[in-house]
């Protein structure tokens, strides 16, 4: 067992003033691989303190020197992939092939992208008889989540960098590693002391010293709607702007024109990915009733083919295994049909914490399940007659994170996107883009990320008139 046993602030690594540490356990085999520092409030005091003593320098630094170091970022992260996607299928349980393209690769485009709009943002424009500056917030503290952990600590981290501020990151406890991977990266990058700093430690009480600290100007949390309410009322007391990335229970709408075995196989795909842990994940699939039952009978066939660990993961924890177990027996108990998948053990994973792709029929839009956000391999079929039932049950829920729309002409799909209320909606499978915007509507959160639209986030605006 390996133990990662410092902090990294101010440039260096540190031990932690207390003994407490959180161990790692592989969830594939529930074997504890690592331990990590708790921290607490006396390590988020220097941490904070840090990145305060290092705002100025960045922030008045040139953003072409911003994006040299940015680059030198990407490429240490490129140059140590392979390690990155084994720590990710090591702490999370992602399948090694996903974990390559997704958790390792991702995260270098989207390092790639800021590198290149620190040097090209207007971070000053002329509007009539006015200068309007674009200027750093100042110190960041960056909460992140376990489902996707570098992709996470990249998407928040990097623009704010860019911006030209200074970070304190606090990471899941559940996937720590590839965080303490990443600011080893900084470090060979070359960013000056201070300017990227890292305290792990658990949610209620590194994460809420860091988002309560005085210290910090801006709070950029990514996670459960709970707890982003939590961290909103927290910043609120002390009028800081917070950037909130919540939860999701996405709608899969596929129109009576629509190729039904490409859009109902994607959409198995898509819950399935990550083990359903994804925010974004079109859980919710609507089909018109005259092509219901085949569109059943297409997601069993497709679900039963991610059946096996080389496809699915398990989920991250026995406390998420439990969670989504209970959905699928409440599901079960409010009269839904299953007809893939279930809540016991899959056979192909006698240890770890494996759930079965699970897809439900004859799903009516008040149950639980298609409701309440999952994050789990679990998909809900919901049958609607017209497409004006279909937009009130896409839209009839606290949530607006994405969606998709499947038409026989993209003109068809996309007038229907335009009345969803939802942050990013794929048309007939669009992939996904790392520099449009990404977040949601209502309790799927406040802000965006990715692109101009997540540097901006991380700005404050100053006129000079003259």
């Amino acid at each position: 067992m390996k133990a990662h046993d410092a902090l990294f602030i101010a440039g260096g690594w540190h031990p932690a003033t207390t003994g407490d540490t959180i161990e790692v356990v592989n969830p594939a085999d529930e074997q504890v691989i690592a331990t990590v520092p708790a921290g607490g409030a006396a390590e988020v005091d220097p941490a904070a303190r840090a990145a305060r003593a290092a705002f100025p320098g960045w922030a008045a630094s040139a953003p072409a020197e911003r994006a040299a170091l940015l680059t030198a970022l990407r490429d240490q992260l490129a140059a140590r992939a392979g390690e990155i996607a084994e720590t990710v299928t090591a702490e999370l349980g992602a399948p090694s092939v996903f974990a390559q393209k997704v958790h390792a690769a991702l995260p270098v485009a989207i390092t790639g992208s800021y590198a290149e709009l620190a040097a090209s943002y207007p971070f000053e424009e002329r509007v009539g008889n006015s200068t309007v500056l674009h200027e750093p917030v100042g110190v960041v503290a960056a909460i992140t989540p376990w489902n996707y952990p570098l992709h996470q600590i990249t998407a928040k981290v990097v623009p704010a960098l860019a911006a030209g501020c200074t970070v304190v990151l606090k990471p899941a406890e559940d996937t720590p590693l590839v965080a303490q991977l990443f600011a080893e990266c900084v470090e060979a990058a070359g960013l000056p002391a201070g300017v990227f700093n890292l305290v792990t430690g658990l949610g209620p009480v590194a994460g809420q010293a860091l988002a309560e600290h005085p210290g910090t100007d801006l709070v950029s949390f990514t996670g459960s709607t709970a707890v982003g309410r939590k961290i909103a009322a927290m910043a609120g007391a002390a009028v800081k702007p917070v950037a909130l990335e919540l939860g999701g229970k996405s709608a899969n709408v596929i129109l009576p024109s629509a190729d039904l075995a490409k859009a109902v196989a994607v959409g198995v795909g898509n819950v399935m990915a990550n083990s359903g842990q994804t925010c974004s994940a079109w859980t919710r699939m609507l089909v018109h009733t005259d092509y219901y039952e085949e569109a059943v009978a297409l997601a069993a066939q497709a679900a039963a083919k991610y059946a096996t660990p080389e496809r699915m993961g398990p989920l991250v924890s026995a406390r998420q295994r439990e969670r989504v177990r209970g959905y699928i027996e409440r599901g079960l108990a409010e009269g839904a049909r299953l007809v893939a998948g279930g809540a016991e053990s899959p056979s192909y994973a006698p240890a770890g914490y494996y759930v079965q792709p699970t897809v439900f029929a004859d799903v009516t839009p008040e149950m639980a399940i298609a409701q309440e956000e999952i994050f789990g391999p679990v998909l809900s079929l919901i049958r609607y007659r017209d497409e004006e039932e279909a937009l009130e049950i896409a839209n009839g829920t606290v949530y607006g994170l994405a969606g998709a729309v499947w038409a026989g002409e993209e003109a068809e799909a996309a007038a229907f996107a335009r009345r969803m209320e939802t942050g990013q909606v794929d048309i007939n499978g669009g992939r996904f883009n790392p520099l449009a915007p990404f977040g949601g509507y209502k309790q799927s959160g406040i802000g965006r990320e990715l692109g101009a639209y997540g540097l901006a986030e991380y700005l404050h605006t100053k006129s000079l008139q003259f």
